[in-house]
């Protein structure tokens, strides 16, 4: 029985951190700390999105490609779902639509922070 107790709490706290998480992460460049993909990659807010709302169009998708979720992620906490203007599920964070950016090449890099005054590194 005791066994069978261990196990099913090991069981419950690894399906439990499964779960809880988070899409993206912080990581440290040479502009600070900003979120950023599992692997690395900076992630960026737009300004002509509205909370809740991606307005990067097809072609503007070629260049920040939408941070897309899988289809059985679950909002949680700040981290929200949105559909990008190609209808495919992508996350937001506190409701702004977050991309990553075609030119940046490696992790950390931070290649399109103020990009036409209307792109700016999430953190």
């Amino acid at each position: 029985m005791k066994t069978f107790l261990i196990a099913l709490g090991v069981a419950a706290a690894t399906s439990w951190t499964a779960f809880a998480a988070e899409p993206g992460k912080m990581v440290d460049t040479k502009m600070g700390k900003v979120m950023a993909t599992d692997t690395g990659m900076t992630l960026y807010t737009f300004d002509k999105d509205t909370k809740g709302k991606s307005n990067c169009d097809a072609d503007c998708l070629k260049k920040w490609p939408a941070f897309h979720a899988a289809a059985n992620a679950k909002a949680d906490g700040e981290w929200s779902l949105v559909k990008d203007t190609a209808g495919m599920q992508m996350w937001a964070y506190d409701g702004k639509p977050l991309y990553t950016y075609a030119e940046d090449t490696k992790a950390g890099d931070v290649k399109g922070d103020g990009v036409n005054g209307v792109w700016h590194r999430a953190k």
